[in-house]
C-alpha cells in the first residue's frame, strides 16, 4: 500500500475559510487605526508649523499674538497677514464655517479659513486679535488635518475621554508666542 503525502481538499478549503475569518474580523480594526494614526501625524505637523510660523514673525517682525490685530489690511501686523505671510497658503475663504465642528463656532458670525498646499486647513474667528491668554474665545481655532476630506469630525474630548474616536478636526488656543490643544483630547494626541 503506497501512502500518498499532501492535503485533501477539505482541508484546504477548512484552511481558507479560517484565514478568511481572520482577515475579516481584523481589517476594519486595523483600517481604523491606519486611519487614526494619520490624523494624529497630520495634528502634529500643523502644530509644530503654526509655532514655527508664529516663532518666524516674532523674529522678523517682533509681534507675537497679543501684538496682533484683527482684519486684513495689508501690511498691517494682523493674525490673518502673519498666517498668509509666513505659511504656504493657496486659498483662503471668509464665511461661517459649515464643514467643521460646530463647537468651534461659539458666536461669531464668520471665520477665515485658510487652505494648506498639504492639504490642510484651518478656520479662525476674523476678530481674533491681542491673544495674551489661553482660552480666550475669539483666539481659538480649527485645524482639519485632511481638509475636505471625509470625516470632517471634531475630536473633542467628553467626560474624560481621550483615546476613542480621534477623528480629523482639533480645537487649538493661539496666544502670546504659542499654539496649544484646547482640549483633553487634542493635549493626547499632541502628547502621546
Amino acid at each position: 500500500m503506497t501512502k500518498k503525502l499532501g492535503f485533501t481538499l477539505a482541508e484546504v478549503l477548512i484552511t481558507l475559510g479560517i484565514i478568511g475569518v481572520v482577515a475579516a474580523m481584523t481589517i476594519p480594526t486595523l483600517m481604523n487605526q491606519t486611519g487614526q494614526a494619520e490624523f494624529k501625524t497630520g495634528f502634529k505637523k500643523i502644530v509644530s508649523t503654526l509655532n514655527q510660523a508664529i516663532t518666524m514673525n516674532v523674529a522678523l517682525d517682533s509681534a507675537d499674538f497679543g501684538a496682533l490685530t484683527a482684519g486684513t489690511t495689508a501690511g498691517s501686523a494682523t493674525v490673518y497677514n502673519m498666517f498668509t505671510g509666513r505659511m504656504n497658503v493657496i486659498n483662503t475663504a471668509v464665511g461661517a464655517v459649515t464643514t467643521m465642528g460646530t463647537a468651534f463656532n461659539t458666536g461669531a458670525a464668520s471665520n477665515y479659513t485658510l487652505y494648506f498646499s498639504d492639504g490642510m486647513a484651518v478656520s479662525f474667528p476674523q476678530a481674533a486679535a491681542a491673544c495674551t491668554t489661553a482660552g480666550q474665545a475669539d483666539c481659538r481655532m480649527v485645524v482639519d488635518v485632511n481638509g475636505a476630506k471625509k470625516p470632517n469630525k471634531l475630536s473633542l474630548a467628553t467626560a474624560g475621554a481621550t483615546t476613542a474616536g480621534i477623528y480629523d478636526e482639533f480645537v487649538l488656543d493661539f496666544f502670546n508666542q504659542q499654539v496649544l490643544p484646547h482640549d483633553g483630547k487634542a493635549k493626547y494626541v499632541l502628547y502621546n
